[in-house]
Formats: C-alpha cells, structure tokens, sequence
C-alpha cells in the first residue's frame, strides 16, 4: 500500500508545478510508504509516491514509474489481484517485463487498453496517470472504494491525494470547513462521499473516473456501482442453500488477498467474520499465520471480552495468536496521537487504529479483516428491521404534514429534558421510505438537533446541500427492488464504504500496514449477490460463512449472539478531563445522553477549532 499525490495545472498558458507544494503533500503521507519514496515533475504536471513494498520489494516497484512507449508516467496505490493473468496475456502480445510489480502491469495495460482500463482490474486501488501523448491526466478509484482518492479543481490547478491531509499542506487550498461535510459527519458518524470536512477538498466517488485534459475541464464519471451488481444478481438468482459455489467463492477471494512477498496475518475478534477468513486462510496455505487480537483491561472477564474466544479459534486453525491488552493509562497516553493521525472524522477506527498498531510492532506489514461479511451475507438486525419499518410506516409517505406534528411534539419534549429518544421524533415523518427508515437506523443526530450543534445558519447550508434523504436514495438507483437488495447496497455504500473501510485506510496507513477486505471484493459480489439477493431479508447467510472452511467454526463461535466489537469508550468520556469537551453542550450533557454522540462531539471538536 501506498501513498500517492499530484498537480496538474491545466487551462494554463504558463503551466508551472511547484515540487516544494508537491513534496510537502508527499512528506505528509510517509507513514503510508515508508520503504521508498519518488517524485517526477513535467511541464505540467508533477507527481509524487510513498511506497510500502507488499509484491516485489525491489527498487524495481518504486514510483512514479514511467512506460517510454506510451509516454506515460503513474503513480498507483492498491493491489491488482489479477495481475498475474493480465501480465501473461501482456507477455504473449510481446510486452516485456522489468518487475515482477502489479504497478508495471498497470502502466502496460493502460498502453493496451486505454481509459477501458478499469474494465480489467481487479482489486482496490487508486491510481493516477499522465499521459504525455493525449495531454490527459487520468485517474480512478477502485469498485468498492476501499483505497481513497480526494482532489482539489480551482479552475486552474487540480491537485490530487490519497489523504485529505496531504492535501490540506498545501498552501494554496482554503481550511474553509464544509457545512455538508461536517453536518454529513454528525447525521451519520462519517462524512459521506464526495464530501469531505473541507470545502475545497472532495472525494473521488467509489467505482469513478476522473478525467482532466490540458485544455478542458475535470470530468468525472462511475464505472460500477453496488446497487447495479444486485439488479444484474436478480438475472441469475439462485438457491444459497447450496454450499458449493459459495465455498468455492470465499476461498478463491482468499487466495487473491494472500498473493505477497511478505508475511500476511489476520485481524481476529471472537466474531464469525474474521474466524472464518483465519479458516479459509488454513486452508489455502500451510504456513504460519500471526493472528492478532485487542481487548480493554476494562472488559477482562466480561462477555465483550475478545481474548478469549479469538485464542480458542487461532488454536483450532494452529494459527500463531497476538493478543494485546491495553490499560486505562495507554489509551489516555495514546488518545491524542489517536486524534491527530484521523483523516477524516468518524466515531469508528480506534479499534483499527490500536490493533494496527500492535501489528506494526511484530514487523508484519500485511493483514487480512473479515471487514464486510454483515453487509454482503446479512448479519445486520437492519436487514430485518429496516423493511419491516418501511412496511408498517408507508402509509404516512402520503401525510407528511401529520409527520412534521409529529416530530414538533417530540422534538419539543426532548428538548424540555424529558429521556425521549430523539429518533422517535423522525419515525412518522422518515420511517416509511428506505432511504429515511436507514437513516433512522444508521442516523447519531437527527437533521433538526444540527442547530444545537454547529449554529443555525451552518447547520441550513450543511442540510441544504447534503440533502441526507436524497443522498441515501441516490444510493438505491438502479433500485435492486428486493428488501435483501435494498439494504445490503445502502449498507455497503454507506456505512462500510464511508465509514469502515475508510477508516480501516487511514488507521492501518497510520502504522504503515496494508489491510486487505477478502469479503468486499467486486469479483466476489458479482457471485454471492445472485445466492442471497432474492431473501427476505430475515435470515442471515453467516452460517454458510462460518461453514465454509474445510473445517468449520468451532461451535462456541457459531452459537454465540452478535454482539459487535465494542471499546468501553463511554467510561473514557466520563473520566478522562482530555475527552469532556461534550459537557459544555446542553443536548450532550444529559444523563440520557448516548456515549456515541459525546464521541463524535469530541471527534469533530479539534476539527472545528483548527480551521
């Protein structure tokens, strides 16, 4: 994994880079690749690279790296799974290979195949390309977006980064907070694609390209969407009970996300999820794997225990177990460090954070996380709730005047201080659509209680141009049009996209580990989604999952409830004067208060006082 930056200055008769803006934005990412860094810098355009060596730990991988023939030059951050394939099909139509690097087969295939590229990739990835010849800077993000890719277009100048970070040093981009963002972060606990909590600053959509000639305009356009992949699924429905394809599916994904010159370990928690990615890894490789483990001197002895179960289930697949234990005093020694390496805000990560940390102090550099299995198989109550919410509140789509009453008379006791949940206010009004029922459901602050937060006027022009309830439904077209469907593409592109995957990047970035997600793979959605999509939503296919080892999860695993990973963070906020900023805000101060939105309060706060 890597880091990668650029500046293209377009629509400019004196085209003009400056390698020392550049270079601050490179500096700014060491973390993400520590074993080499480069810069190259043309008439127009310059680009930058940090490299962590996964395949091929050679000079030979380092960036920018530059095809003569096509007169291009890349930088990339990711992994193609694939290209072992795409690399012999290269061979044979007599391109010949200087690396044993996915990025040089990148760079040729883009000779062969152009801006259609991205038609033959698998994998996550970010990547940016200068072609000399076309005079066209050319860019994309992976299907799922789980590597990032932000940029900065002032009409002049496109600067590009893997970080908002990265970009924010430079000097020529404005602090100037982002009302959609920020007030995007409060509605949900991350903030939502293409926003960021900086104005100037955006996000490259998940599945997009971004296309930028010397003479013309930033384009950007989607190649692949999630909700697309469930509608082609409801074309080749199929029966889940059947566990041949479905086996035969998660370990071919597995195999693709071990392909490494270095060790690969495990994120293992005492869920399904990672139990069965440790499963699947036994299967394919007979080596020794690292299995790393977090837990709270807090929770010694409770069921949020994680130690326990995850040394039983490394001992089952003869795995080498790392659990680590963290004191009170750690975390209050550790907080700020926590805080200032976030990229973006999110109420999520410092599991991520403190277990990638641990792992960085064992030397691997590679881990998989059983990160996506509730959303692609249905382990969420919301695959439940939220189509039941919607049939019981339909009928009140159709008064959305007695819905607004509603949320008045609520709002209104909730505000007097009396211990109402302050969703209740919004059930009338959002509940009968799936858009407002996932809002509900995902939702830390409702659109009204925003003022209380970050003022009036900046909570209207956040709302305003967010529009969280056409933003949710935005996600739905084309509409998969089965309750299963439906919810697994809001999950997939809301909460894990904007929220578990990003922060799984930055968290492990931060300790320069790679993560790789077996179970959020496009490859891999394109052959569950026809086995699960025409559910009714009531059951969850996490007992294929936990079967789909040659030898099954033990059945301690498999019968325990969902409960979730937690982090007694609750205490934290009541105890360490670091985190009490939240007492200061009435809405927050309340006995009834829930501990996540203090958490969030404390997330944004260096935010808004930075800027």
């Amino acid at each position: 994994m890597c880091g990668l930056a650029a500046i293209f200055c377009y629509n400019n008769r004196s085209p003009r880079v400056s390698t020392r803006e550049l270079t601050l934005m490179q500096q700014q990412m060491r973390n993400r690749g520590p074993d080499s860094e480069g810069v190259w810098v043309g008439d127009s355009v310059g680009l930058a690279h940090t490299r962590l060596a996964i395949v091929d730990l050679s000079d030979a991988g380092r960036q920018p790296m530059a095809d003569e023939i096509s007169n291009s030059v890349l930088v990339y951050n990711g992994e193609i799974y694939n290209f072992g394939e795409i690399k012999t099909e290269l061979e044979r139509k007599g391109y010949v290979f200087h690396s044993k690097t996915d990025t040089e087969v990148l760079l040729y295939l883009y000779r062969e195949k152009g801006e259609k590229i991205v038609n033959y990739l698998h994998g996550m990835y970010a990547f940016v390309i200068w072609d000399a010849n076309r005079k066209v800077l050319f860019c994309a993000r992976d299907p799922y977006g789980i590597k990032p890719l932000y940029y900065s277009d002032d009409g002049k100048t496109l600067r590009i980064a893997s970080e908002v970070k990265a970009l924010r040093a430079s000097d020529a981009i404005s602090n100037e907070r982002d009302p959609a963002g920020i007030c995007g972060f409060y509605l949900f606990g991350h903030v939502p694609e293409p926003y960021t909590s900086m104005r100037e600053i955006k996000a490259l959509p998940a599945g997009s390209i971004l296309r930028c000639p010397f003479d013309g305009r930033p384009d950007v356009h989607t190649f692949f969407s999630v909700a697309s992949a469930y509608v082609d699924a409801r074309a080749q429905a199929c029966d889940a009970t059947v566990p041949g394809r479905f086996n035969k599916a998660i370990r071919e994904s597995v195999i693709r996300h071990m392909v490494a010159d270095v060790p690969v370990g495990v994120f293992l928690s005492s869920g399904i999820d990672s139990g069965a990615v440790l499963g699947m890894m036994r299967d394919v490789f007979d080596g020794s794997i690292d299995a790393f483990t977090v837990s709270f001197d807090e929770y010694r002895g409770t069921k949020d225990d994680e130690v326990p179960l995850a040394s039983l289930v490394a001992d089952y697949y003869d795995a080498r177990h790392r659990p680590y234990v963290f004191t009170r005093d750690q975390i209050i020694q550790l907080m700020p460090e926590f805080l200032e390496a976030m990229d973006q805000p999110t109420i999520d990560g410092l599991n991520t954070w403190l277990v990638s940390r641990v792992v960085k102090e064992h030397g691997c550099k590679v881990v998989l996380s059983g990160l996506g299995g509730d959303e692609l198989l249905g382990g969420y109550p919301s695959f439940r709730d939220i189509p039941r919410t919607v049939r019981m509140l339909r009928f009140f789509n159709k008064l959305p005047k007695l819905g607004e009453r509603f949320r008045q008379i609520v709002s209104g006791l909730h505000s007097a201080g009396l211990p109402v949940n302050p969703k209740l206010a919004g059930l009338l009004l959002f509940g009968g659509s799936y858009a407002g029922a996932y809002l509900l459901r995902r939702g830390l602050f409702m659109p009204w209680e925003l003022q209380s937060l970050v003022g009036l006027e900046f909570a209207h022009e956040g709302l305003l141009r967010l529009s969280p309830i056409a933003r949710i439904q935005e996600a739905l077209r084309p509409d998969p049009e089965t309750d299963y469907g439906r919810v697994a593409v809001l999950e997939s592109t809301c909460y894990l996209r904007n929220q578990l995957l990003r922060d799984a990047d930055w968290a492990g970035m931060d300790n320069s580990l790679e993560i790789r997600t077996p179970l959020v793979d496009a490859k891999l959605l394109g052959e569950i989604a026809p086995l699960v999509v025409d559910s009714d939503g009531r059951t969850s296919f996490k007992k294929l999952l936990a079967n789909a080892p040659h030898n099954a999860l033990p059945d301690k695993l498999q019968n325990r409830t969902k409960t979730g990973f937690t982090l007694p963070i609750s205490g934290w906020l009541e105890s360490m004067p670091a985190l009490d900023t939240w007492r200061g805000v009435p809405l927050l101060a309340r006995d009834s208060c829930h501990w996540a939105r203090r958490w969030a309060y404390t997330v944004m706060s260096p935010i808004m006082h930075s800027c």
